[in-house]
């Protein structure tokens, strides 16, 4: 091994998803913009994958502190109320951004934006580009992007980040064959979205391993909330290679209902007033009860049904879900969907401010990555208008940074290559190690959670991160690396759900009495201190 390319910029932007994508357009005003993603920018990350829609105010009958009240109380008041200002008061101009770049958004006959309800909202803010709202923000960031001075470096992994005394300076980077590099960098913003991988089942895509996470923290950078896991209540149960595959929150948005096998209409039980479209963490629970009560189809799901809407309707407003279900042999125009909850979200991660700066000098961070904005519970089509909020505020902070003489010292190289000759001496494959884990943080660390089945979880987790893995060749040397990066973001999950002993949103604890509304909790964010190393972390609630 040795360093075989080296650049030099003014900021780095690791990840190339929504967020990632307008943090270096906006970057790239102020100098010389590196971006750089495991995989090929706009094709990786979950922004492209997203179907439902954007929160924004639009309409004089909505408000903006209506829609930060939405955003409080769905996050059952563990937001960052300072960032969630932030994401209400500009995701409405953020969205006439992205048509003044030219994303085409479903409309009205007056020509105004479309919106549709979602779970959790008081007014249907919800814009959309029927359910591929995502995919019709990243084209349009893209087409801005290739226009754009933006050094582009697709498929480059970020091993770890460079620091000189205690600032953040740049990247060790690997490309797929193992060729080790290196990115100087005034400023590095991480947009590295979530970790929806640590789970059995989940939505994200292959590169959802929360490598952002694992940077930030082996740079000192503090964490909180990680407990905060959001199960999405939709997810494909069949067939078995579609298991969790997102169907979208809109289905429910256009009036999609949720029947038990029994053909009854059960969300009647859990929340008469909102029914399906309650937030997402109580729809989540109710759809697993309803199962582990023996209510649940053979599969373990339920029935999410359209059937009863003009077909028309679903054509228009669904047509990839219904595209989806006819490659699986389902018409959702004549059958109901079967579901199951499926990990989602993560609404922990690095601590920022307002200007999407960590707790490390040279170091921002934007969109998933990032924690606070929706506390415990994430409303749904807060996370799109979340990417293009912080996106656009961490470019521009990391660009209007200070120059600096940038060092990468060459022993950070050597650390590196130290680690990578380790995994020589495993027998473990990496994907046998993923594999055990993924299993174990679902059975473990899922919807519902005591303390018992968390602290075996957590011995899990160890033995497996102390376990040798197996990997010579470049790409077996990134899946190891990937593989313990999963392990650490792992063991700091359950070190938070084992602190935090209430329930609370997304965190669900059954061995835990709770004395206390949210309100007046005694429980803050929970931080996983950088003063620690390794897995086994302590960590403290604030």
């Amino acid at each position: 091994m040795g360093v075989i390319t080296t650049e030099d910029c003014h900021v780095l932007v690791i990840g190339s998803g929504g967020a990632g994508i307008r943090a270096a357009l906006e970057a790239a005003q102020y100098g010389e913009t590196i971006l750089i993603g495991k995989t090929i920018a706009g094709k990786g990350g979950c922004t492209v994958m997203a179907e439902g829609g954007y929160n924004a105010v639009l309409r004089e009958a909505d408000t903006i502190v209506g829609h930060l009240e939405d955003t409080l109380k769905g996050g059952a008041y563990l937001n960052d109320r300072t960032l969630a200002e932030v994401l209400v008061n500009e995701a409405p101009e953020r969205m006439a951004d992205l048509v003044r770049m030219g994303a085409v958004f479903d409309a009205e006959e007056s020509c105004m934006i479309a919106q549709r309800p979602f779970g959790g909202q008081r007014f249907p803010r919800t814009c959309y580009a029927g359910d591929r709202t995502g995919h019709e923000i990243v084209m349009t960031l893209l087409e801005r992007l290739r226009a754009s001075d933006v050094v582009i470096r697709n498929e480059i992994t970020a091993l770890e980040l460079a620091t000189d005394g205690g600032r953040v300076c740049g990247a060790i980077t690997s490309t797929r064959d193992g060729g080790i590099g290196a990115i100087a960098a005034d400023a590095v913003v991480l947009a590295t979205g979530g970790a929806g991988q640590i789970y059995d089942i989940t939505t994200n895509s292959t590169a959802g391993t929360g490598d952002g996470y694992a940077l930030g923290y082996r740079a000192w950078a503090e964490l909180i909330d990680m407990e905060m896991v959001q199960f999405h209540p939709t997810g494909a149960v069949h067939p078995y290679d579609a298991r969790g595959r997102l169907i979208t929150e809109a289905v429910r948005g256009e009036g999609g209902i949720l029947k038990n096998v029994h053909g009854e209409r059960f969300m009647s039980r859990y929340d008469p007033e909102r029914m399906e479209l309650s937030t997402r963490d109580v729809v989540a629970r109710s759809i697993a009860t309803e199962v582990l009560e023996g209510r649940g189809t053979e599969r373990g799901g339920v029935w999410l049904d359209v059937t009863h809407l003009p077909p028309e309707e679903i054509e228009t407003r669904l047509p990839s879900m219904l595209e989806q279900y006819l490659a699986f042999g389902v018409d959702i125009r004549k059958e109901p969907m079967e579901i199951a909850p499926t990990a989602h979200h993560m609404m922990g991660g690095l601590r920022i401010t307002p200007e999407c700066k960590t707790t490390v000098p040279g170091l921002f961070a934007c969109g998933e990555v990032a924690g606070g904005v929706h506390g415990a519970n994430r409303l749904g089509g807060n996370a799109l208008a979340e990417t293009q909020v912080f996106g656009r505020r961490a470019g521009e902070a990391a660009g209007r940074s200070e120059k600096q003489k940038k060092r990468i010292d060459p022993e950070q190289f050597e650390a590196v290559e130290e680690k990578i000759a380790r995994f020589g001496a495993g027998e473990m494959k990496p994907s046998e190690c993923v594999a055990m884990m993924k299993r174990a943080m679902w059975d473990g660390a899922g919807i519902y959670r005591t303390a018992a089945a968390l602290t075996t979880t957590r011995e899990t987790i160890l033995d497996l991160a102390a376990s040798p893995l197996a990997a010579s060749s470049g790409p077996e040397i990134l899946d190891a690396w990937t593989a313990q990066n999963m392990l650490l973001v792992a063991g700091m999950i359950l070190d938070g759900a084992l602190m935090r002993q209430e329930s609370r949103g997304a965190h669900v604890r059954s061995d835990c009495a709770v004395r206390w509304s949210v309100e007046d909790s005694p429980y803050g964010h929970t931080r996983i201190s950088p003063s620690y190393r390794g897995i086994d972390l302590p960590g403290r609630i604030a």
